[in-house]
């Protein structure tokens, strides 16, 4: 798809955005949610997190288990729920599509790319995060790069354009867009047991390709074990394997097929079926076939590439009497937010990028560049599924499908012990926004959404309102 001409484009953009439309109405109508409570103000009990629950946390919804009520079974143990999971404040039975065109505001881009930065610099300072870099790309071609605060508080180098941030998992929408290019190519089917794919791993034999991407497989998340915390900050230097990894893995949540459970081994896993179908590392495939035909430059797989560019230093924020203080959790050596935690990750959270690579990612994947168009819309199907079973962020293959300010929108979200990010895609509106932070206890679409708020046209007034009348 990368190869495509610009009509073939506009024509996978056209059809991108129908389906999500099309599923987003399916999703609202079968199975609505209620309205999830936002993170709350401040967010601050991160000074306790060991790192396996900050990396778990890479999901909105890190623990919501809900088995199917078909079966008769019972329902799993609730895991506890990370506490500043970045819910959306809109309920997802309200995403419903926008007009096809929306019609823009003529704004002056010098004025609004002053009222950005701005309201960037008085979010950032209201949340108390460190450092922050936006990207937001808009159809014509205009992009706008916004950065505040500090990449390095001890050292006070502020945050630049080509400051690095570890994504955590937001990782997994490369590694979910591989195995999609291989079902594409035949080499893999959604359908295929993932135990036959990985013998010796000693896996359900019920678990599919299908189950591990969109969390429905009930696999124990390794990272949610409280006993892989000592070892992973101990020695944060260290060089993590596979084996070491799914070691930590406990007793599954449910039966595979019968609930929602965001679980980092489902995209460990993920990583080595893709090692195993194509004969190459990981991180070759995400180079070879992601990154350098999509001139991605300033994005990198940690740990098996040195950076790019300079990274920035990863906090965890502790409350002081009247204000946030960042605590440097970041290790010595050249990974972010460290070796051992980034290594145990593997295809669930190893890629490290600035926010222009970010957003110019997720533009690509939700207009059809990386997959065909049809691929994404079955990406884009499991949302009804996990829906059903009351994740609390809809969840496809590898994507996140969420209402923001009232538009439909796809991405993901991310968050390591240091860092904490989120990407999202509007197809009505063809924006992308990217916001990486370099902490892990505050929202960043509490910095999204204030600047989303001047970047995307207005909702088409319906036919009751006065311009109708």
């Amino acid at each position: 798809m990368m190869n495509e001409d610009r009509s073939g484009r506009r024509t996978a953009r056209s059809r991108v955005a129908t389906a999500l439309a099309v599923v987003a109405m399916a999703v609202a109508a079968c199975f609505p949610v209620a309205a999830a409570p936002t993170s709350s103000p401040g967010g601050t009990g991160v000074a306790s997190h060991p790192v396996g629950s900050q990396v778990a946390a890479a999901s909105p919804s890190v623990a919501a288990v809900t088995i199917a009520p078909t079966g008769g079974l019972p329902a799993a143990p609730q895991v506890p729920v990370a506490s500043n999971p970045p819910l959306p404040s809109v309920p997802v039975g309200s995403i419903a599509p926008t007009s096809p065109q929306a019609v823009p505001v003529v704004v002056d881009p010098a004025v609004l790319e002053r009222a950005l930065k701005t309201r960037l610099d008085q979010a950032r300072a209201k949340a108390g995060i460190p450092g922050v870099s936006v990207t937001i790309l808009w159809p014509d071609g205009r992009s706008w790069t916004g950065t505040s605060g500090l990449a390095d508080v001890g050292h006070k180098l502020p945050v630049t354009a080509d400051t690095g941030f570890a994504l955590a998992s937001v990782s997994k929408t490369f590694t979910a867009a591989l195995v999609m290019r291989l079902v594409e190519q035949g080499r893999l089917k959604l359908t295929d047991p993932v135990a036959t794919l990985l013998p010796g791993r000693k896996l359900d034999p019920r678990i599919t390709v299908r189950m591990l991407l969109d969390h429905t497989s009930g696999l124990a998340d390794f990272f949610r074990n409280g006993t892989i915390d000592p070892p992973l900050q101990r020695h944060k230097d260290a060089t993590w394997t596979p084996d070491q990894a799914l070691s930590y893995v406990g007793k599954p949540a449910f039966p595979p097929g019968r609930g929602w459970y965001y679980s980092n081994t489902n995209y460990l896993l993920l990583g080595l079926v893709v090692e195993q179908v194509t004969g190459r590392p990981l991180a070759d495939e995400i180079r070879g076939e992601l990154l350098g035909p999509l001139g991605l430059h300033n994005t990198w797989y940690q740990s098996v590439e040195p950076p790019i560019v300079v990274p920035a230093h990863g906090y965890r924020l502790v409350r002081t009497s009247s204000k946030l203080r960042p605590i440097d959790v970041t290790g010595t050596s050249e990974v972010v937010p460290f070796r051992s935690v980034v290594t145990a990750a593997g295809g669930a959270g190893s890629i490290a990028s600035t926010s222009g690579d970010a957003a110019n990612w997720i533009r690509a994947l939700g207009q059809g560049e990386v997959v065909a168009p049809s691929t994404l819309v079955e990406m884009l199907k499991d949302v009804a599924i996990t829906t059903r079973y009351h994740a609390r962020i809809a969840y496809g293959l590898g994507l996140q499908a969420v209402p923001v300010l009232g538009r439909p929108a796809i991405g993901h979200s991310g968050r390591f012990l240091g860092f904490r990010s989120v990407i999202r895609y509007f197809p009505n509106e063809r924006i992308a926004i990217a916001v990486l932070t370099n902490q892990s206890g505050i929202d960043p679409m509490r910095i999204a959404t204030p600047l989303l708020e001047l970047a995307l046209p207005p909702l088409p007034c319906p036919p009751s309102c006065p311009a109708h009348r």
